[in-house]
């Protein structure tokens, strides 16, 4: 409906005294028809037009769970649970953990539904707070261990398996994983097995076990892909290419991984595109393909950028480095790589094996071919940085708009006090954390701020972060 119509009808719903009447019966049709869609969503073969139907109802579901967040608790839970598989699909993790996180504070702790959607909002911040995704998943198993077994405690035991991988904690992932398989195969529960595939595979991926993660996900691609949600078909997929990559396989991981990308072009799954293309670099890469590797990998940060998960950005970097690397950028790749190692380090998020080895020889040509000096302030400088500073020096090198830098800063216009502030921009400082490190007001800060995108025409805080390692500032 117009804005102007939907103005207009309001107007005339208050007029009649009909309005409260006409909003609760909107949240109750929204919640039942969210509903529906979101058990098409659990079907990889009715997925897409789940996912196009709730598209095309994006603002009459959002202005009813609008309303029901301030009238009626229990319809925005039953509304939020249901749109939350839609918002993971769409990428929109930030905003979907938002408004569920409101929607469920009224849930009663421990009831069905409070546990389900504590399960979401472990699904919704994972990747980018893995300990904030599992104290949602381990609230849910809590809360239902000692019951029978159940789908959703089936779901929060994959989810913790999945937290804890991230964390580095793999015995503990692997054991949660396979509870979940063994009751799922219990309750011939077939998304609930898949989950469970999905998590020992990566177990034993993690561990080293190749054989293993290679059992583990051919065995979930066995399970009825009708019988699983689209983003599980996906998923086991692409496990699969990536196991067969470093196998060598490079023409089964590009078969899965083509297929995967497809697959989520089609679902509009945003995440799955972002995996999917990181993949298909990295095969462009071993095959030489440095053309298709870049526009592959410059895809997949685009996209990345706009899902805000943290694990597709340090799988960027590395791809990154790799293909700085091989077209010789040899500080560049240091500099990738460094900001990778040290943010992983920092989060407590685990390197692969695989993907270590893989990197150490270009790794010891790159400090060969630098020297020690060179090489030294190549990684220091990767070191120092945020994680949303290296995303953009990896695009950048990416882009090949690194190449064009000069040592001397893009607008020369710029003073000392100007640049400082350009620079701790980029270093991920908000406006109040530069006024206490520079002892001045938070009023002069964003004044200053504001005559430098005056002079440089970047109106962003992103765009003052490619300034700033344009100009080697940081």
């Amino acid at each position: 409906m117009l804005q102007t119509l939907r103005a207009y009808a309001s107007r005339r719903l208050a007029q009649a005294g009909e309005e409260a009447a006409a909003d609760a019966a909107l949240a109750a049709y929204a919640a039942g028809a969210a509903e529906r869609a979101a058990a098409g969503l659990e079907s990889s073969t009715t997925e897409l037009a789940a996912a196009a139907y709730l598209d095309a109802e994006d603002a009459t579901v959002h202005q009813a769970l609008a309303w029901a967040l301030q009238y009626d608790p229990a319809t925005a839970s039953r509304l939020a649970v249901a749109l939350a598989p839609w918002w993971s699909l769409r990428g929109r993790y930030k905003a979907g953990h938002e408004l569920l996180s409101d929607a469920s504070r009224d849930a009663a702790p421990g009831s069905q539904a409070w546990c389900t959607a504590q399960v979401w909002l472990g699904r919704l911040a994972n990747g980018a707070e893995e300990a904030a995704g599992l104290k949602h998943f381990a609230a849910a198993r809590d809360a239902l261990t000692g019951h029978p077994p159940s789908p959703v405690l089936i779901q929060a035991l994959a989810g913790c398996a999945d937290c804890l991988l991230n964390l580095g904690r793999l015995a503990e992932a692997a054991e949660h994983a396979g509870r979940a398989l063994e009751l799922a195969e219990e309750l011939d529960y077939p998304e609930g097995e898949a989950r469970a595939l999905c998590w020992l595979g990566a177990s034993a991926y993690y561990a080293g076990d190749h054989a293993a993660c290679l059992a583990w996900w051919r065995r979930a691609q066995r399970i009825d892909p009708a019988a699983i949600p689209g983003s599980l078909v996906r998923r086991s997929t692409i496990f699969l290419a990536v196991a067969l990559f470093h196998a060598g396989e490079l023409d089964g991981a590009g078969q899965h991984g083509r297929r995967v990308l497809s697959l989520a072009r089609e679902a509009g799954a945003v995440f799955d595109q972002a995996d999917g293309l990181i993949l298909m670099a990295n095969i462009d890469l071993l095959t030489g393909s440095l053309a298709e590797a870049r526009a592959h990998l410059a895809e997949a940060m685009d996209l990345t950028a706009r899902v805000g998960n943290d694990l597709l950005v340090h799988d960027c970097l590395d791809a990154c480095g790799h293909l700085c690397a091989q077209t010789c950028r040899y500080a560049e790749a240091l500099t990738v790589w460094a900001a990778d190692v040290a943010l992983r380090r920092e989060r407590g998020i685990p390197e692969p094996p695989r993907d270590v080895q893989r990197r150490e020889k270009p790794l010891r040509k790159a400090r060969q071919a630098l020297g020690l000096q060179r090489a030294r302030a190549a990684e220091a400088r990767g070191a120092a940085m945020t994680l949303p500073t290296a995303a953009e020096y990896a695009a950048l090198v990416t882009a090949g708009e690194a190449e064009k830098a000069v040592e001397a800063p893009v607008s020369p216009r710029l003073s000392a006090r100007e640049q400082e502030l350009v620079t701790l921009v980029a270093q991920g400082r908000t406006d109040a954390q530069i006024a206490e490190q520079l002892y001045i007001s938070v009023r002069t800060v964003r004044s200053h701020l504001d005559r430098i995108r005056d002079k440089t025409g970047c109106r962003r805080r992103a765009d003052l972060t490619r300034l700033a390692l344009q100009a080697s500032l940081v």
